[in-house]
Formats: structure tokens, C-alpha cells, sequence
């Protein structure tokens, strides 16, 4: 049977919106690269301690992998490549989750709020977040739905 041309024509739609997701992503992604690094460059956070080039290094991972996989994805974006894509992805988000608890590079003086116990609910939430999003992923995976 084939598919009419109004099918046709909004599948081609979604496919070019999505493309152009994926291309705000890639430019959100190197803005922030540029904020981290460049200017103001992350010294400029008065909470983020010395520490914090600890972290980078599973940070920056986890947002090139993202840039990477988006830019992938303006080529090509079928379902299972999309799953794998974003278990690979939310995995590396995970290990920078982790690095963030480890090494835990903030710091809040003469604060009476208790912001060091919201930072560290934040990351345990983004953690299990990250966690049902890679079991979610590996079902779309095996069974090629998007």
C-alpha cells in the first residue's frame, strides 16, 4: 500500500523539526563549553570551590558526547540509533553525576538555608533520572519504537 502524499509530507516535517532540535542542541551545547571554559569561564560561580577542575573532565565528557550524538542525529535519527544514542549519552551523564557527588566541588558559606543537602537531592534525583532513562532506552532499543 502506498502512503499518501499528505503521510509523506508531515513525515518530512517531523524529520526536519527534529533536525533542527538536534541543531539548537549542538549550539546549546557549545555555548556552554564556552561558559565553562572561556567567559566567564566556571571561576566566575561563587558557590563552585577549586575543586571543581576535578570534575570537568567527566563534565565536558558528558556534554561532548551529547553534541556528538546530536550531530549524529541530523544525519540520521532512526529509532534504534536514537535509543543507542541516548543510552550512551545518559550512561556518560551518569559517570559526570557521580564525579559531581564524589568530589562534591560546591560550597556555601553563611548560608542558612541548607543548600549543600538540595545540591545533593538533586544529583540522587538526576541519578535515578539518568537510571530509568537508560532501562526506558534499552526498551526502545530492543524493540525500535521511538
Amino acid at each position: 500500500m502506498e502512503t499518501a502524499p499528505a503521510a509523506r509530507a508531515g513525515e518530512r516535517h517531523a524529520t526536519g523539526a527534529r533536525r533542527v532540535g538536534y541543531l539548537f542542541a549542538v549550539g546549546a551545547n557549545l555555548v556552554i563549553l564556552l561558559l565553562i571554559h572561556a567567559w566567564p569561564g566556571w571561576e566566575a560561580v561563587p558557590f563552585l570551590t577549586a575543586r571543581t577542575v576535578e570534575v570537568l573532565p567527566a563534565v565536558d565528557a558528558a556534554i561532548v558526547v551529547g553534541l556528538v550524538a546530536d550531530l549524529v542525529y541530523v544525519v540520521a535519527d532512526p529509532p534504534r540509533l536514537r535509543a543507542l544514542g541516548d543510552i550512551v549519552v545518559t550512561a556518560v551523564g551518569l559517570v559526570a553525576i557521580a564525579t559531581v557527588w564524589g568530589v562534591f566541588p560546591f560550597a556555601f558559606p553563611g548560608h542558612t538555608f541548607d543548600w549543600e543537602l538540595l545540591v545533593r537531592i538533586l544529583l540522587v534525583v538526576a541519578a535515578v533520572g539518568s537510571g530509568i532513562g537508560i532501562i526506558v532506552a534499552l526498551v526502545r532499543l530492543v524493540d525500535g519504537t521511538r
